[in-house]
């Protein structure tokens, strides 16, 4: 997995929960709404996934290349007493393949910064959304590492991988997305949200 995804690993819960004690507020931030059909893409240990899957009432699809964070996140699902759809367990890049429905949002949270082909990615997430479908991707802000402690310690990708949004969109526009808006997420993150074009 590292060298499709360098640098980049699953922290331990106790962080994101410090840095983010309300997961749902983030989601509905970033206008993941109920009745919408998300995909939870690079799912982690389900974080994001298991408040999601309570907010859409099942309506998820969650993707992750590592089968042991699909377990955990099972876990995680079920201890909030939500449901997924299907767990998918493949390289993102392959996403457009592997769904039979459009979707109508996109999750990438803590993962774009150390994706290798990310135009190949972000033209995989055009295939998978409907017209007009979102496509949220949530980054660490390009600080320096020293400066992003949380519970003590420096936290997320090296300095040199983190992106501002303006170049996540200079990467993702391209191939058939316009930026809608940019949400601050404090105190480390942004969420940048990007609708389908065509």
């Amino acid at each position: 997995m590292d060298d499709l995804f360098p640098a980049t690993s699953m922290p331990d819960r106790n962080w994101w929960a410090a840095l983010w004690p309300r997961p749902t507020d983030v989601l509905e931030q970033l206008g993941i709404r109920p009745g919408m059909t998300v995909l939870d893409l690079c799912c982690g240990d389900g974080y994001f996934t298991a408040p999601l899957a309570k907010l859409v009432d099942g309506r998820i699809y969650a993707l992750d290349l590592d089968l042991s964070m699909i377990e955990r996140a099972k876990v995680e699902v079920a201890r909030l007493a939500a449901t997924v759809r299907q767990w998918i367990n493949a390289d993102a890049r392959e996403i457009a393949s592997l769904l039979d429905e459009p979707i109508d949002y996109v999750l990438m949270a803590n993962t774009f910064h150390g994706v290798p082909d990310q135009p190949g990615l972000a033209r995989a997430v055009w295939h998978v959304l409907r017209p007009g479908g979102l496509f949220a991707i949530v980054n660490w802000h390009p600080l320096p590492r020293e400066e992003t402690v949380v519970l003590g310690k420096p936290r997320g990708p090296r300095t040199d991988m983190r992106m501002s949004h303006d170049a996540v969109s200079k990467v993702v526009e391209p191939v058939g997305f316009r930026t809608v808006r940019v949400e601050e997420l404090p105190p480390y993150h942004y969420g940048v949200i990007l609708e389908r074009m065509g």
